[in-house]
């Protein structure tokens, strides 16, 4: 089984390395520039690339000409809560991250989609549940939700497109994990997160395709 991961030098991308490694995957781990814990992870079958989901060059290493399971994990919060706030939020910022949450995911498959559509595999976009509409409460934090807003519609146009090539894109919500993004506050686990998201890949065929599903199982109203 061969899984592409991007973002994969930390927090979950980490995660869902070493969940496939110990599933005898082999993986082909992406980071940005850093390659961080993964250079001291030993195994034969992780390889490492370095790329720049943010930016339109090309990744700097090799990926398998065949892809059973690519999940798009790069992402950034952006400014921190204060600086997301109706009054402070700028263009830039909002630009920024709808770059590398949104478009990102999309360059990444634009360029591999072909190798996805040979092993007929699938595709897991990171959203989170702060894209979601329904589930907005408290307002704020503008750059980060749009974001994730705009990947559930991206991953859901890639599912209506790559589904007669037997391709299947699903978006997963990875919880309230403990990671930097989140300054490790937080409800669950990486391990938690990882080993929940991972089952509902497994599954990813039974629901619809598109579909916007937690890490427990349970979909996510958008």
């Amino acid at each position: 089984m061969n899984v592409v991961i991007t973002g994969a030098n930390r927090g979950l991308g980490l995660g869902f390395v070493k969940h496939y490694l110990q599933q005898s995957a082999s993986v082909w781990a992406c980071y940005r520039s850093d390659a961080g814990e993964l250079a001291s992870i030993g195994s034969e079958r992780l390889h490492t690339v370095c790329w720049d989901v943010g930016s339109d060059e090309h990744p700097q290493g090799d990926l398998p000409d065949t892809i059973d399971l690519l999940i798009n994990n790069a992402g950034i919060y952006g400014p921190g809560k204060d600086g997301q706030s109706l009054n402070r939020v700028t263009g830039k910022a909002m630009l920024e991250v709808f770059n590398v949450d949104c478009v990102g995911p999309l360059r990444v498959v634009q360029l591999l989609a072909e190798r996805v559509i040979a092993s007929k595999g699938v595709i897991a976009n990171i959203s989170s549940k702060m894209g979601s509409t329904s589930d907005n409460s408290s307002g704020g934090t503008y750059a980060y939700r749009a974001a994730k807003a705009g990947l559930v519609i991206v991953s859901k146009s890639m599912a209506v497109d790559l589904a007669p090539h037997g391709v299947h894109v699903i978006t997963l919500h990875p919880g309230w994990v403990m990671t930097d993004m989140t300054h490790n506050t937080g409800l669950i686990d990486v391990t938690t997160s990882v080993a929940g998201m991972s089952a509902v890949i497994s599954d990813a065929r039974n629901y619809p395709a598109g579909e916007f599903v937690a890490f427990d199982g349970k979909t996510v109203p958008y």
